[in-house]
């Protein structure tokens, strides 16, 4: 199966499925230095090398995992984390809410808008709070088209992730899509999600407001 999902200006995206539960892995690649950002190490350790692996075709120098992120603390986001760090000596990121609850030592503590340099690409971090207290997105703006937003279980086609019936949480994390994400980027804009097939902006922002008038 090829994992290459977009192949944009500086950088590659990559994506594979893992577990039971249907968890996306996501690999970005700087073509011109090799330099990598792993988003959420899900499960089956060896296929996140196996991705990895297919991420060498990516670049003419030999990539480096940088540092692996998490988009949220649920067990299903991180169960090869560990291997993946053992294996690796990359550098761990998570939101600062979620970071106690991983299973490893987090580097990188992300609050809102914060922006991580890697070598020939930047990624910001942004907190929607309410499936988790520390939820993160992660966004990648290209230069030379469409922004991707690495969504975790925050967004996904057709509503906001789980928010435990909690009428609050719901109302947090709505409020925090819709000025962070949908007020932040146009509607071009690509959403990977942590389960499930991708989406865009323009796609679910006439949506809103029937999200929340269902309340989920």
């Amino acid at each position: 199966m090829d994992t290459l999902i977009h192949s944009l200006r500086d950088i590659t995206i990559r994506r594979i499925s893992v577990s039971e539960m249907d968890n996306n892995v996501y690999l970005l690649t700087a073509k011109v230095s090799g330099a990598q950002l792993l988003i959420d190490a899900a499960d089956d350790l060896p296929a996140i090398q196996g991705l990895i692996a297919d991420a060498a075709a990516d670049s003419p120098v030999a990539p480096k995992l940088a540092m692996i992120a998490t988009t949220h603390q649920h067990w299903d986001h991180v169960r090869a984390l560990p291997g993946l760090v053992e294996a690796t000596g990359a550098k761990t990121s998570a939101g600062v809410d979620d970071a106690p609850e991983l299973p490893v030592p987090v580097d990188v503590l992300l609050d809102h808008g914060d922006v991580g340099n890697f070598d020939g690409f930047d990624v910001t971090a942004v907190h929607l709070r309410g499936h988790t207290p520390g939820s993160i997105a992660y966004v990648y703006q290209d230069q030379a088209g469409p922004a991707h937003i690495f969504s975790g279980d925050s967004l996904f086609p057709g509503g906001v992730g789980n928010t435990g019936n909690d009428p609050e949480r719901f109302q947090q994390l709505l409020a925090d899509i819709s000025e962070r994400l949908f007020g932040a980027y146009p509607d071009d804009t690509v959403v990977h999600p942590g389960h499930g097939k991708p989406t865009t902006l323009g796609a679910e922002r006439p949506h809103l407001e029937e999200w929340r008038a269902r309340g989920w």
